[in-house]
């Protein structure tokens, strides 16, 4: 049995039919969801996961479908592939013009994965869970448009590190080096790195640069007394609103992602070419 993630759009749903069909007509199950927008307005709460029993996803749209489908996922061993249609994105491995063939590779069992680091966020108020979340990207604390700079104390490992003054603090992934926090003025970070990677949002302290500390870190985070307008976002996926009474937590995930790669496909040359380097050969 195969999942089928799809972006809500029309050609891409027509892709989704031609290869439901090609599937179907080679004896395989098929579960087809379609990917649901990002719910940023509302609090973190029980997600709906995909069946234990599937042998990968196939992700037909953007890097937001696939972190859609990431989250539907959730802590399972379920090998991953994104599909990419239109603009430039992290996260998808082929174009769709190479969809049956890589699929055929598939059903074959000719096929590698690359487990991705993914983080493990906890939400605390009060002694008690409110959230916790699974991100492969990153987790952003953000400011409103309107409030005042967010005060942000930092702790690594129980060890107070700095108070923020900032827009806000990214914390990311090497996978999620390459999303917000990189547009931030983060690091690009190779996906085989252990790390994670703290990225300030327009700091008003100019020396309030990113940091990048080692995956056995564990990251805690406090709002300053009487902050408002703050809110946590997980994936960019889901959203919850903070303040000084929450404690966040931050640590790899014992589970990580595993995607679907293809075996003559360097990361650099894939880092080139979705950045869009420029630079000729020696």
């Amino acid at each position: 049995m195969i999942g089928i993630v799809v972006k809500t759009d029309p050609t891409v749903s027509r892709k989704a039919d031609e290869l439901e069909k090609w599937l179907s007509g080679r004896g395989v199950e098929i579960v087809r969801k379609e990917s649901q927008p990002p719910q940023l307005d509302r609090p973190s709460g029980k997600v709906e996961r995909a069946p234990a029993d599937l042998f990968c996803i196939l992700v037909l749209g953007g890097d937001g479908t696939f972190l859609s489908a990431v989250r539907w996922i959730g802590d399972q061993p379920i090998p991953i592939l994104g599909v990419k249609f239109g603009e430039v994105g992290f996260l998808a491995e082929i174009t769709e013009d190479r969809l049956f063939s890589v699929a055929a590779a598939i059903l074959q069992g000719t096929f590698t994965t690359q487990p991705r680091m993914r983080l493990l966020v906890r939400v605390i108020r009060r002694n008690k869970e409110r959230a916790v979340e699974t991100v492969l990207n990153d987790v952003v604390i953000n400011k409103g448009a309107l409030a005042r700079l967010a005060h942000i104390e930092t702790y690594i490992n129980d060890r107070y590190l700095t108070t923020y003054r900032a827009d806000g603090l990214i914390l990311a992934t090497p996978t999620g080096s390459t999303a917000y926090s990189l547009a931030a003025g983060g690091p690009v970070i190779h996906p085989a790195v252990p790390a994670m990677v703290m990225t300030p949002i327009c700091p008003f302290t100019l020396t309030n640069r990113p940091l990048i500390i080692p995956d056995a870190a564990t990251v805690t985070i406090k709002q300053e007394k009487r902050s408002s307008d703050i809110m946590l976002t997980f994936d960019g996926q889901q959203g919850l609103a903070i303040d000084d009474r929450d404690t966040i937590a931050v640590c790899k995930s014992p589970h990580p992602i595993y995607m679907i790669s293809e075996p003559n496909q360097p990361y650099y040359d894939v880092l080139k070419a979705k950045l869009r380097w420029s630079g000729g050969r020696t």
